[in-house]
């Protein structure tokens, strides 16, 4: 009888499940919405791991006694103290197969990267690292943002354009064209209605209002370029953390970069990530995620039964594309 794999990514937005047999050719395929326990409570989750499984078995055309193992990618799960409402969610499935669950990052790692191991450096709308060695080994920052000193994502970047903007109005630091930029996108009257509307929350600047920065900087603003060279060094950072947590000094491996902020192909954020992370890890390569992440999930399933998941990837990289393109 032939053995198939479940990988489950469960996001705060979206959530995915492939399936793929012993192969690694891509059979089935579930997605739905928010499974992130922060966002949508424990029963939610229970409820969002239905449904994206069940989803990609009717796809598959198989049943759960057939699968042979299960990898989870779960958004939300970051602290010890989530690990058993976590399995307990997972149970609920009733699968009775062995499964392992990660942070949802870590199978973005295994999905990027072809070894199955080394750093992943996330810049979305906030930004997080995590690291493997080729032991298994775990590494990590806390992904709790600002509150915890991690910046680099879309909202620190804008967050930091805010403060340059009054900065520059209180004549702390040089004057920037984000001044006028700001005052455009909110309607504001002027600087002093642009900060007053912002400290009384009548205008707002989110992470949706990143690219404005790049485009900034792209044009020349001193100030707007010196904002992405920071967002670059501090997401530089997180991975240097992560290096040495690991010992991956004096290896040869991959970084992957996923999330949103990279879409900008800025090469002041590049130039100044990549030499942090050179700093620490002269051997380190540079690798953008573009495939699924659920593909880890996947590899994270074959791993339970002692399968080679890294000899598969290529095959179930190139599976998956047909699959969701059909």
């Amino acid at each position: 009888m032939a053995h198939y794999f479940l990988g489950v990514d469960i996001g705060a937005t979206k959530s995915h499940a492939l399936i793929a047999n012993e192969q690694g050719v891509a059979v089935g395929f579930g997605q739905g919405g928010a499974g992130n326990h922060e966002v949508v409570g424990w029963n939610g989750l229970r409820q969002t791991l239905e449904e994206v499984t069940m989803q990609a078995l009717s796809s598959a055309g198989i049943t759960k006694n057939q699968l042979a193992a299960a990898g989870l990618g779960v958004a939300g799960y970051d602290w010890p103290g989530q690990h058993e409402p976590t399995r307990q969610a997972i149970l609920a499935l009733e699968l009775g197969v062995p499964f392992e669950f990660v942070n949802d990052s870590l199978i973005g790692l295994m999905a990027g990267a072809k070894a199955g191991w080394g750093i992943v450096i996330i810049a979305g709308t906030s930004n997080n690292c995590y690291g493997r060695d080729p032991a298994g080994r775990q590494g990590r920052v806390t992904g709790c943002g600002p509150w915890a000193g991690e910046y680099g994502g879309a909202s620190e970047i804008v967050r930091k354009a805010v403060q340059a903007v009054v900065m520059a109005w209180t004549r702390r630091a040089p004057s920037t064209c984000l001044t006028d930029r700001f005052i455009e996108l909110t309607g504001a009257t002027g600087v002093v209605d642009l900060l007053e509307g912002l400290v009384m929350e009548r205008y707002r600047l989110t992470a949706q209002h990143a690219p404005v920065i790049f485009e900034a900087a792209k044009a020349g603003d001193d100030v707007a370029q010196e904002i992405i060279r920071w967002a670059g060094r501090e997401l530089g950072s997180l991975a240097q953390g992560v290096i040495r947590q690991l010992d991956l000094a004096p290896l040869a491996f991959e970084v992957v970069l996923a999330g949103s902020i990279y879409n900008s192909e800025s090469p002041l954020l590049m130039e100044n990530l990549q030499a942090a992370v050179w700093a620490a890890a002269p051997k380190a390569q540079f690798v953008r995620l573009h495939e699924p992440p659920v593909i880890g999930g996947v590899l994270l399933a074959m791993e339970q039964v002692g399968l080679k998941a890294v000899d598969i990837r290529e095959r179930l990289r190139q599976s998956t594309k047909v699959l969701l393109a059909g």
